[in-house]
């Protein structure tokens, strides 16, 4: 498959991110349309200010959450959990922390480097 048209190049890492996760989220709806509304993004990322940053913590925002959520069961797994990065890009301490409480839970967790990765994990995900 060709993914070439998600990124564009000399786009700050944020941007590519970004991109990334709107590509996957079109193709998941695409092909998935009785699932659409199941897959959603955790917005907890991003600059705010501080007093923002402070009302988010209050209702409820955890620090190292995954990107998406598949809130749709298979025969392992409560829902798959996935977590986008760029190539180079790495976990944050957060991040794998929330990642083996949620493993611990009963969860599968990925991260997808690329287009390519998130259509294999979520297409493994919801044939098992």
């Amino acid at each position: 498959m060709n993914f070439s048209f998600i990124t564009k190049q000399n786009k700050p890492k944020r941007d590519k991110e970004h991109q990334l996760q709107c590509a996957c989220v079109r193709w998941f709806r695409f092909q998935y349309p009785q699932h659409g509304t199941m897959l959603f993004a955790v917005p907890n990322g991003g600059r705010r200010d501080p007093k923002t940053g402070a009302r988010l913590k209050e209702e409820g925002v955890v620090a190292g959450v995954a990107d998406l959520v598949l809130l749709v069961p298979n025969t392992k797994h409560h829902a798959l959990l996935i977590e986008l990065k760029t190539p180079n890009g790495r976990q944050s301490q957060s991040q794998r922390a929330w990642q083996a409480t949620a493993e611990e839970h009963g969860y599968k967790y990925v991260v997808c480097r690329d287009a390519e990765q998130f259509v294999n994990q979520v297409q493994q995900y919801l044939n098992d």
